[in-house]
C-alpha cells in the first residue's frame, strides 16, 4: 500500500473536533448504545415550513443552473439590506456581498484574502478550532489571546494591545461566542472594533448567533465600527434558521476586498447551491422570519436555564451563557498527572455514561468541556444529570 505524503499545505492540519466527537456518538449509537448527544453545534428543530415551501416552488421554477458567483442578486439585496439595519446607514451594497457556501467558507474566504506568512492574527480563546486552522492554512500564525474566567472568558481591547506585536495584521471576534455562549456588550465590541481601527487591523466578526440572544439583541459591529474599511462581518442561516444543511452564509466587506474573496471563491466551489440560495432568501424576506426565531430562542433559554440550575446546584462552575446554545463546564483544574482534565471528563462521559461532549483542548483550553443544549430538553436534561453525577463519582467542582 503507498502512503501518502500531505503537502506542507496541510501537514499540520488538525480534523475538526466537533465533527469527530458527533462522528464518535454516531458510531456508538450505532452499535446499540443509548448515547445522548450533546456535542453537535446543531439546532435540533426542522428547517421552517414556509422556507421549505419556497424552495419547492423555487426548484419547480427550474432554480438548479448555476449563479453569480458571489450569489443571486435578490439575496444579495437582502443580506445588504439588513447589514445597513444594523449599521443605521445605507453604506453597503450588494458590491460588499458574497453569498457563500457555509459561513465556513465566508471566514476562509476572508483569512486566505487577507493574511499571509509572516502575519498575527490575534484570536479570543477559547474561540472555536476552525479559526486557529484557517489563519494557519493561509500561511499566517494565529495568536490565542486568553480571555480572562472573571470576565466569562471573554477578552478585552486591553488583553488584545497585550498580545500584539509588530506582525500583527488582524483580529477575529465571535459573539455571542462558541464554545462559551458569552456575548460581548456593544462598548466591549466598540473599544475592540476601534483598536484595530487605531492601529490598521483587519477585524473579522463571525455573527452567526448573533440572533441567537437571551437578553435582548446581541450587538454587532456593524453597530459599532468606526468604519467600515477595515471590517469583514460573516453570517448566515444555519444556526438562526436551522439551516444548517443547505450551507449557505456571507460576508459583508469593502467592496476591493469583496471582488478578491469572489475571484477566490470562483477558483474553489463557485456559486453557492442555487436552491438554498432561493430558501435563505426566503428564510430572510419571509414574514414569519422574526416570529421563528423568537421561539426557538425562548426553547434554547428554557432548556438553557434548566442546565444551569442543575449544574448551579451541584456547585459545578459554568459560564452562564447570554447567547448560542452552549455550557462551558469546568471540569477541574490541570496537573502533572492530567494535563488535559476536560479530556478526561469527556472521554469517561462517553465511554461511561455514554454522554457525548466536546472537550475544552478543542478551545485550547483543556480544564473545560463544551456540552450543546440544541438537543431535545429531555435528553438535555438527561445528558446534565449524568454530568454532575459523572462529578461526583471522580471529579470534584473547582
Amino acid at each position: 500500500m503507498t502512503l501518502i505524503a500531505p503537502s506542507a499545505n496541510i501537514a499540520s492540519l488538525n480534523e475538526s473536533a466537533t465533527i469527530a466527537v458527533s462522528a464518535r456518538a454516531q458510531a456508538l449509537r450505532a452499535s446499540g448504545l443509548p448515547i445522548v448527544d450533546l456535542g453537535a453545534g446543531e439546532p435540533d428543530f426542522p428547517t421552517p415550513g414556509f422556507v421549505v415551501e419556497d424552495a419547492h416552488r423555487a426548484l419547480d421554477a427550474g432554480a438548479t443552473r448555476y449563479t453569480q458567483v458571489e450569489g443571486i442578486l435578490p439575496l444579495r439585496e437582502a443580506i445588504a439590506a439588513r447589514a445597513n439595519a444594523l449599521r443605521g446607514s445605507n453604506e453597503i451594497g450588494t458590491g460588499n456581498v458574497v453569498v457563500t457556501t457555509g459561513t465556513k467558507q465566508g471566514l476562509f474566504n476572508a483569512c486566505f484574502a487577507l493574511f499571509g506568512a509572516g502575519d498575527e492574527v490575534l484570536v479570543p480563546t477559547p474561540g472555536w478550532p476552525s479559526y486557529y486552522e484557517m489563519i494557519g492554512l493561509s500561511r499566517a500564525t494565529p495568536v490565542p489571546v486568553m480571555g480572562s474566567r472573571e470576565n466569562d472568558l471573554k477578552v478585552s481591547a486591553d488583553d488584545l494591545r497585550r498580545a500584539a506585536t509588530s506582525r500583527t495584521k488582524g483580529i477575529i471576534i465571535n459573539s455571542p461566542c462558541n464554545p462559551t455562549g458569552a456575548v460581548y456588550s456593544a462598548p466591549e465590541l466598540a473599544a475592540i472594533a476601534k483598536l484595530a481601527d487605531e492601529r490598521g487591523w483587519w477585524l473579522v466578526s463571525d455573527e452567526i448567533y448573533r440572533e441567537i440572544s437571551y437578553d435582548g439583541a446581541a450587538a454587532s459591529v456593524l453597530a459599532v465600527a468606526p468604519d467600515l474599511e477595515r471590517l469583514v462581518v460573516v453570517d448566515g442561516v444555519a444556526k438562526s434558521f436551522a439551516m444548517t444543511g443547505w450551507r449557505i452564509g456571507w460576508s459583508v466587506a469593502p467592496a476591493d476586498l469583496t471582488r478578491s474573496m469572489t475571484a477566490l471563491q470562483s477558483q474553489t466551489t463557485s456559486n453557492a447551491a442555487t436552491l438554498s440560495q432561493h430558501a435563505a432568501l426566503a428564510a430572510l424576506a419571509g414574514p414569519m422570519s422574526r416570529s421563528t426565531i423568537d421561539a426557538m430562542v425562548a426553547e434554547f433559554k428554557r432548556r438553557r436555564d434548566t442546565a444551569l440550575a442543575m449544574l448551579r446546584d451541584a456547585q459545578i462552575h459554568v459560564v452562564e451563557p447570554r447567547g448560542a446554545f452552549y455550557l462551558f463546564v469546568h471540569a477541574g483544574d490541570p496537573s502533572r498527572d492530567d494535563p488535559q482534565p476536560g479530556t478526561t471528563f469527556a472521554k469517561r462521559l462517553l465511554e461511561e455514561s455514554h454522554v457525548a461532549v466536546v472537550p475544552g483542548v478543542a478551545f485550547r483550553t483543556p480544564e473545560w468541556i463544551r456540552v450543546s443544549y440544541a438537543a431535545p430538553a429531555e435528553q438535555v436534561v438527561e445528558g446534565i444529570r449524568r454530568v454532575v453525577a459523572m462529578r461526583r463519582k471522580g471529579f470534584t467542582a473547582h
